[in-house]
């Protein structure tokens, strides 16, 4: 079987994006300093009000992997280990080289995928005219196909949810937040234009996803 997991990095659009009527309906319960300042922030959760900055591959059992990531300048490079590519483009382009990629694996691997990565590719896709061209929003109830490890690791919600980073902690995996960026320092990043710091923190978290679901395999992926 092959297998790949992935996971993207996502930034509000500006502001000036939308019309009045469309900032009146994203502010609407806004009524105060604090609720404005949050529903901005909430902006990067949702793919008709946010773009995706970077998409991250990793193959768990090659350990070879692509980060797609935007970038104001066209370029490729591999990690000093030799075993990530890193492809710039737009925002169209990284998603047309997601899907020619994903189509060739039987299995794919998220952290939280069914409740953001999926639908959000697939609708960002959409919004932008790119054709997805598997579907990532399969059975849920199925992991030979999308193993969401969030899913896995809660038992399909019947226990408490733990963010990637303290799950990779618990199960002594480095994480890709221990670098020192985080998911908020992406929007300051990409106006600093530090592409390549981003598509870095991506392929961070992939690796730490990867070594996350070798574990989940082999303890907790019990066939009857």
């Amino acid at each position: 079987m092959k297998r790949v997991v992935f996971d993207i990095e996502t930034l509000a659009l500006p502001l000036d994006t939308f019309d009045e009527v469309q900032k009146e309906f994203l502010f609407k319960f806004a009524d105060t300093d604090e609720k404005k300042e949050q529903t901005v922030l909430n902006l990067n959760l949702y793919a008709p009000t946010a773009q995706i900055i970077a998409i991250g591959m990793f193959n768990p059992d090659s350990n070879n992997g692509k980060v797609f990531f935007q970038s104001d300048v066209k370029e490729e490079f591999t990690s000093d280990d030799g075993k990530i590519a890193y492809i710039s483009g737009s925002e169209k382009e990284i998603l047309i080289w997601f899907w020619d990629a994903i189509k060739h694996f039987d299995q794919f691997i998220t952290f939280n995928g069914r409740g953001f990565d999926c639908p959000f590719v697939m609708l960002r896709s959409a919004i932008v005219g790119v054709k997805p061209t598997k579907n990532l929003v399969p059975y849920r109830y199925d992991s030979s196909i999308h193993c969401d490890l969030l899913d896995q690791l809660t038992f399909y919600g019947a226990i408490k949810k733990f963010n990637l980073d303290f799950y990779c902690k618990v199960f002594g995996i480095k994480s890709p937040k221990s670098e020192g960026v985080t998911g908020h320092d992406l929007g300051s990043l990409f106006n600093e234009k530090q592409f390549r710091k981003i598509a870095e923190y991506c392929a961070g978290d992939v690796i730490a996803e990867a070594q996350l679901f070798r574990i989940w395999n082999e303890y907790l992926n019990i066939k009857d």
